[in-house]
């Protein structure tokens, strides 16, 4: 593994920008995101990922509170990217809303992973195709009121997972991955 890079999406440097690698990049036009500043995240990596010399194959995308207590191996396999598996993150128990962004010919809901996008390690070139559906999806989810208001402060969650689901890739499911406190 390579070394850590902060994708910081203000659109200019912080107090930070000097103590660790950062690479900024523009947040959503204004009011895109609707007051929920969460739906950079997906632009933020498109950013990166069009603008941003990454050397490694593999990306492994984290949020600052998560904690690294041990060395962390690469637990994706080749074209098997690995995540947490979320136990709130149920598109089956979402089925109409769900298929106004992954059709019934795209295949069954079960094809849409219980993750979201952090903690995730994923090849470089699998993101490159994910992250603007990933954006596109969150966006439309976002505007999409009944969708909005189901899923909350996780939707863009589900975006991730529906964009993966969309490109055909299946994640390896990892409860070790992290510790989480509690589900919804």
């Amino acid at each position: 593994m390579g070394g850590f890079t902060r994708i910081l999406h203000s659109g200019k440097p912080d107090d930070l920008t000097d103590e660790m690698p950062t690479f900024v990049v523009d947040p959503l036009p204004p009011g895109m995101d609707k007051g929920y500043v969460v739906l950079n995240r997906p632009w933020a990596f498109v950013q990166w990922l069009e603008k941003a010399t990454i050397e490694e194959d593999y990306v492994l995308m984290a949020e600052p509170d998560h904690i690294f207590v041990h060395p962390l191996p690469n637990l994706a396999h080749g074209s098997y990217p690995s995540a947490f598996h979320f136990t709130y993150i149920r598109p089956s128990a979402h089925e109409k809303l769900i298929r106004r962004f992954y059709p019934e010919e795209k295949g069954p809901l079960t094809n849409i992973d219980p993750i979201g996008n952090s903690p995730v390690i994923i090849l470089k070139s699998q993101l490159e195709k994910i992250a603007p559906t990933w954006m596109n999806v969150s966006l439309m989810m976002k505007n999409d009121p009944e969708t909005d208001k189901s899923f909350g402060w996780i939707l863009e969650m589900y975006g991730y997972a529906v964009a993966s689901a969309l490109h055909g890739v299946q994640h390896t499911l990892h409860r070790e991955f992290m510790i989480q406190v509690s589900s919804m």
